[in-house]
């Protein structure tokens, strides 16, 4: 658990959580649990992904993959056991009147659940070998990856026990900036090495998945991304200058590199 845990990455999913919870002017030290239980979301749905049985990859984070270095059975307890830590760290947080304990379980297994995150990882699974359309590829990433974006950003503001408007501003926000990421890592797969990723570069075209490139090129990708993060800009609008770090985390994510 802790090797996937603390190996890197970009940990945006905790940023957006925090950030959110800043922009609706709440106390970061209250959106810390529910940051934390996202990133454990996230990192036991990167190792269940990269089992053989999944997407095969050997390297995540810069580094061998879990069950590269645990063997496929320890690699797939300790995807299940971060899932299970998550509901217990969120569950630690102390609620908010808006929005009890009930409520945030209830986003977090929404997000990970068979509608959202499972839903888009048995379409993906589904959709390999396959000529998929640009709305069946959407409706991936849809789930595997803008629906626990949305919620990190969702649940920073409920930390912050924000309004019902700036929640619905808050989500689509994270919905927009959700399918912009993985556009661009749609981009990233196929323009950069597997030394700058973190991760084995091409394995989408090798594993014959649909990708945005594949379905409308790379330019026509780039304006789809450039389109989507724009549309998460204007979701910020309602916020004014509270809420510049959603934007330059926005940003980041529009131009990063891996």
């Amino acid at each position: 658990m802790r090797y996937s845990l603390f190996a890197g990455g970009k940990r945006i999913r905790p940023a957006l959580c925090l950030a959110a919870n800043r922009a609706c002017g709440g106390d970061e030290t209250a959106a810390m649990p529910l940051a934390c239980a996202v990133e454990c979301i996230h990192t036991y749905s990167l190792v269940h992904d990269d089992l053989p049985a999944m997407d095969n990859d050997d390297y995540r984070r810069g580094k061998l993959t879990n069950h590269k270095v645990y063997g496929e059975g320890i690699a797939i307890l300790a995807g299940d056991a971060l899932l299970t830590q998550a509901f217990e760290v969120a569950a630690r947080s102390r609620g908010w009147p808006r929005y009890g304990h009930q409520q945030i379980i209830r986003e977090l297994a929404a997000a990970s659940g068979s509608l959202q995150l499972i839903a888009g990882q048995v379409a993906d699974l589904e959709g390999e070998g396959k000529r998929i359309s640009a709305a069946q590829l959407r409706y991936i990433h849809e789930r595997k990856t803008s629906a626990l974006l949305a919620c990190s950003v969702r649940l920073g503001g409920m930390s912050a026990n924000c309004g019902p408007g700036w929640l619905r501003a808050l989500t689509d926000f994270g919905y927009h900036v959700g399918l912009a990421f993985q556009v661009i890592d749609d981009i990233l797969d196929v323009t950069q090495t597997t030394e700058k990723l973190g991760k084995t570069a091409g394995k989408d075209t090798k594993a014959q998945k649909a990708t945005y490139p594949s379905i409308v090129g790379l330019e026509g990708s780039r304006k789809i991304a450039e389109r989507l993060t724009r549309r998460a800009f204007a979701a910020l609008k309602p916020f004014g200058g509270r809420a510049d770090a959603l934007q330059a985390l926005a940003e980041f994510l529009l131009k990063r590199e891996s």
